[in-house]
């Protein structure tokens, strides 16, 4: 995202349309468009609705639009300043001005990011129970059976005396905490398997949803 970026949304935002921004901007449609869909894809979102000779901004649209004018409101000031100033460097005044560049930005962009954040702890979560899935099976076919409860995962990597079958460790590494720093809870038999494995999620308790939910082999 850039700073050029938020002037053709704005522009388009104000002109209900591209055609008539591009006039505004002195430049050509193609170029307008292309710069909102490079907003679009930076942000994750639609930021209008095409509509038959218009277009109309979505609720995140008018969100941005907020934040946007006052963005380049900020670096007019900050514009304005230097010119009066003609000095090399940053005045405190310009350096205030970043600062609520940035603080509005943020304001915006951060829970998308923090979002994104979450969705990826998930997915980290759901792929070690798939990698520990596979370990079980393979310690299965070497012994014969699945660890018991007793064992645990800790059967995975450190040979229990009571298997002289055992071929490991069956993990690279030592058994992995989920993402929110967790042991990954493990019973057998399981409740419609042979065996569950699961992680309570971010709150570390049973239930709950979005990045609370409860993730496991089933």
């Amino acid at each position: 995202m850039d700073v050029k970026d938020l002037r053709y949304f704005v522009a388009v935002y104000e002109a209900e349309g591209f055609s008539r921004a591009s006039r505004e901007l002195g430049t050509v449609q193609s170029n307008v468009s292309a710069r909102i869909r490079n907003l679009e894809g930076t942000l994750g979102i639609s930021l209008f609705e095409r509509r038959y000779r218009r277009v109309a901004p979505t609720a995140g649209g008018d969100k941005l639009y907020r934040h946007a004018k006052k963005v380049i409101s900020s670096l007019a000031d900050a514009e304005r300043a230097l010119r009066r100033s003609r000095v090399k460097g940053f005045t405190l005044l310009e350096l205030l001005v970043v600062v609520v560049i940035i603080g509005l930005l943020a304001g915006f962009v951060a829970p998308r990011y923090f979002s994104q954040v979450g969705k990826s702890e998930v997915n980290v979560a759901k792929a070690q129970i798939d990698a520990l899935e596979k370990a079980l099976d393979q310690y299965r076919l070497d012994v014969g059976r699945y660890p018991s409860n007793e064992l645990g995962l800790k059967a995975l990597v450190d040979k229990p005396t009571s298997e002289p079958k055992w071929n490991g460790p069956y993990l690279k590494k030592s058994v992995p905490l989920d993402p929110w720093g967790k042991a990954y809870i493990y019973k057998m038999p399981g409740t419609k398997g042979d065996f569950d494995l699961l992680s309570f999620g971010r709150d570390g308790q049973a239930g709950g949803s979005g990045e609370d939910a409860d993730i496991s082999n089933q």
